[in-house]
């Protein structure tokens, strides 16, 4: 039988690595949904349903026919711009989740964050998230996941992925092109010593990883799973490997998180008087608390296994930045 997955945000970073991943199983039918076709990867020979998902004549015409959605359209900030986090984002994807129930969608798979409910409850999938207000875009993110997890049935089913940090190819946004040209500045500081977790996860993997989430069997109405790759390095570990690899300069000076937040909240303050973004912001200190995250239950329900190591991950990503990123990446962006 063959099953028809619904792939929006088709174009982006997570979005193009779920369809490659979805090419390999020919038990699929694959309808990509983007704004621009031509921004698709070469090659791709599934339906194209090309639209806005604001646009709620298009969302309603988008889900006919479709079996299984992998949400992977988003708009992404990791500071403010909360309206447009809502009105890009939140609002859109509540559209979408609406007009798939009303059109027999069978499965829902969300892209969300191990963040969510870091660092208290984050090894388990199934928490619920904790909305932090000093990151109105992780409000949504949690407000989505509330939706979903309301809404979920028999007749609507839910597979809520929250995934590690995002790295490799095709990635413009996220704590790689962030952090490396803000070391380079010395103004950054160890937090924690470094000690906590980073758990990076290459797109690859995360392809993988929906493309099983939409073919698994025996999962329940509304069912969460942590992914993130074969290895979890410390921070110290990462920056460490960016010095070694690639010379960028190691903190100078550490400060514990009680520190680190008002720290970032004064630069995110000055941000109006400053003609650059912020060196560091709250949410970006929220990234770095401790995400006790792990793939055991998606080994064990999915069959997800990760292959791609976080060193690798990092040198596709560096490398692709070389080329294309010549200034500093912007904390604000659409990614799907």
């Amino acid at each position: 039988m063959v099953t028809t997955v619904l792939v929006t945000g088709a174009n982006g970073f997570v979005g193009s690595h779920v369809v490659e991943a979805l090419q390999q199983r020919g038990e699929v039918k694959i309808i990509a949904a983007c704004r621009d076709a031509k921004k698709l990867l070469p090659g791709f020979e599934g339906e194209v349903r090309v639209g806005d998902l604001r646009d709620a004549k298009y969302c309603k015409e988008l889900v006919n026919g479709v079996d299984v959605i992998c949400h992977a359209a988003a708009w992404s900030s990791l500071w403010g711009h909360r309206d447009e986090s809502r009105t890009l984002y939140l609002e859109p994807t509540l559209a979408l989740i609406d007009a798939a129930r009303a059109a027999g969608v069978r499965r829902f798979i969300n892209t969300s964050t191990a963040s969510a409910s870091s660092p208290e409850a984050s090894a388990d999938p199934m928490s619920r998230g904790i909305p932090r207000s000093l990151w109105p875009h992780l409000c949504n993110v949690i407000a989505i996941e509330n939706a979903l997890r309301d809404q979920a049935g028999a007749k609507f089913q839910v597979v809520n992925l929250r995934l590690g940090i995002f790295a490799g190819q095709r990635y413009a946004l996220g704590v790689l092109p962030i952090l490396a040209p803000r070391l380079k500045t010395h103004l950054v500081p160890w937090v924690a010593s470094g000690r906590t977790s980073m758990p990076i996860i290459d797109g690859r993997d995360i392809g993988q990883a929906f493309a099983l989430a939409a073919t698994a069997d025996g999962l329940a109405e509304y069912d969460g799973f942590n992914i993130v790759g074969p290895e979890v390095p410390t921070v110290r570990q990462a920056i460490t490997f960016l010095h070694v690899e690639y010379g960028l300069p190691l903190p100078h000076f550490g400060v514990p998180f009680a520190l680190a937040y008002p720290f970032a909240w004064l630069m995110e303050k000055l941000d109006p008087v400053v003609p650059w973004e912020p060196l560091i912001t709250r949410s970006i200190i929220h990234l770095l608390e401790e995400v006790s995250a792990d793939n055991k239950k998606a080994e064990h329900m999915l069959g997800y296994h990760p292959v791609h190591n976080w060193r690798e991950t990092i040198r596709v990503q560096m490398r692709e930045m070389r080329e294309r990123q010549l200034q500093p990446m912007r904390l604000v962006k659409a990614v799907g």
